[in-house]
């Protein structure tokens, strides 16, 4: 959530395209065809991402008769990519998508897989600052990107525990360094614990970590997932299936085996840090599929039960339905 669109990969191809990659010499018939997906991160490439890129290195999509392009995220963000046929499938959180599915004209993309069973975000802080509950926030600052669900996140959770939310200081401010962030100016950040908060302990830092899940289930809800073009799933069944059945084979490969997972996200991010790659790889495998029945399902009470909290406290413009934005069609045990 704290990390915005950078920009990335003007020049590759989005658009869905097949050719021929082989064809029978001996009686002329046209061979098995490819076709060519583009995936549009959320970021740059972290352990969020490990399972795309296993799939791309293990050879599973090739096996599926895909070629995947991986890209980072134009200016416009990867949802807008994905929802103008630029990507077919692209990666985004439940909480943001919910201004796409209830804007004047909605946003075109459905969430076809959850790439974490659980939300693993939360507020961190340095222990010295005393903030192990959300009622000791006030009187301390906290750094926001000013968006209206976080901020009424935040003072939710406050008031829960019996704070006075009017009280928390707030810095707008976009978090990227976490760890010079809460040592320096900013006293409180909410992170996703697989690469910030394993940041903190990488640095040796002494931290207070809450998680937002565990103040109302309500907020155990979806971050991040693999979001797909509409008109693609419902022209191209059949290839969203495959896509998604080797993106689930490399999701699957990662939780198995975290350190050879690694090791392939690094090859496709040499630029990215080899120690926090590996212990956040080590981290997260635990979280692709976790208590679910098989990686990406999503379940639709939690699903509907976070919006629903939105539709009750009003911070959508318009009441989102029952079992919007979201499928479980592509996917399988």
């Amino acid at each position: 959530m704290l990390l915005g669109a950078c920009g990335g990969s003007g020049d590759k191809s989005t658009e869905t395209t097949a050719k021929t990659t082989n064809s029978d010499v001996e009686d002329g018939t046209t061979g098995p065809e490819t076709v060519h997906i583009t995936v549009a991160l959320d970021w740059t490439p972290n352990t969020n991402h490990t399972g795309l890129y296993v799939a791309q290195q293990m050879g599973y999509f090739d096996a599926e008769g895909l070629s995947v392009d991986i890209v980072q995220p134009s200016e416009d963000g990867a949802t807008m990519m994905t929802a103008s046929g630029q990507a077919q499938f692209g990666i985004d959180f439940q909480d943001y998508l919910a201004a796409s599915f209830t804007s004047e004209t909605p946003v075109p993309v459905t969430a076809v897989a959850a790439i974490l069973q659980h939300n693993t975000s939360g507020l961190v802080s340095e222990k010295s600052k005393g903030i192990d509950s959300f009622a000791k926030l006030p009187g301390h600052n906290y750094a926001t990107w000013e968006n209206p669900i976080e901020q009424a996140i935040m003072k939710y959770c406050v008031e829960k525990e019996g704070g006075d939310f009017s009280e928390v200081e707030l810095i707008p401010e976009y978090v990227t360094d976490v760890v010079s962030a809460i040592q320096a100016n900013i006293d409180t950040v909410w992170i996703y614990y697989a690469w910030d908060g394993i940041a903190t302990e990488l640095a040796k830092l002494d931290t207070n970590f809450i998680y937002f899940k565990d103040i109302n289930p309500v907020f155990d809800y979806y971050s991040p997932v693999i979001i797909a073009n509409n008109d693609f799933i419902q022209n191209d069944p059949l290839d969203t299936e495959k896509f998604l059945k080797a993106v689930k084979k490399g999701y699957e490969y990662a939780a198995e085996h975290p350190e050879e997972a690694a090791e392939m996200l690094l090859k496709a991010a040499p630029e990215l840090d080899e120690e926090l790659v590996k212990a956040s790889q080590k981290w997260i495998s635990k979280e692709y599929i976790s208590d679910a029945k098989y990686f990406g399902y999503i379940d639709p009470a939690r699903w509907n039960a976070f919006y629903n909290w939105l539709n009750d406290e009003n911070l959508v413009p318009k009441k989102i339905e029952e079992n919007t934005g979201f499928t479980n069609e592509f996917l399988s045990e």
